[in-house]
């Protein structure tokens, strides 16, 4: 259940990521995702899927892995997945399309994803 973005620079693709969510006013701001308030991990906005999962980023060698984590009261549901998956990805086409060649998902859950209890 994590993402892996392909790219020959996956620092920069992440500090990217970042500089978009702190922007203050800009038509580019990302308005979407936040990050925790350690700055270690990210979790959508909008009220209804807010807090729901987080992600915590891996920066490895040509990939920038998003691996998912519950919040710690809740598992992760099916929904929850797809919907944060799917935004996640859905981001980093609209703002990041040339920093990267390939962006997928996981099915079932991989090292580093903590979704069950």
């Amino acid at each position: 259940m994590a993402i892996h973005f392909t790219t020959s620079n996956a620092e920069a693709l992440l500090k990217a990521f970042d500089e978009r969510i702190s922007q203050k006013e800009a038509k580019d701001k990302i308005t979407t995702w936040e990050k925790s308030s350690d700055k270690k991990y990210y979790t959508h906005k909008a009220p209804e899927w807010n807090k729901k999962a987080w992600f915590l980023p891996k920066v490895e060698a040509n990939q920038l892995t998003f691996n998912i984590i519950k919040p710690s009261t809740t598992n992760i549901n099916n929904v929850v997945y797809a919907y944060y998956h799917g935004h996640l990805i859905e981001t980093f086409l609209s703002h990041f399309d040339e920093m990267f060649k390939n962006g997928f998902a996981s099915a079932l859950p991989e090292p580093g994803d903590n979704v069950n209890s």
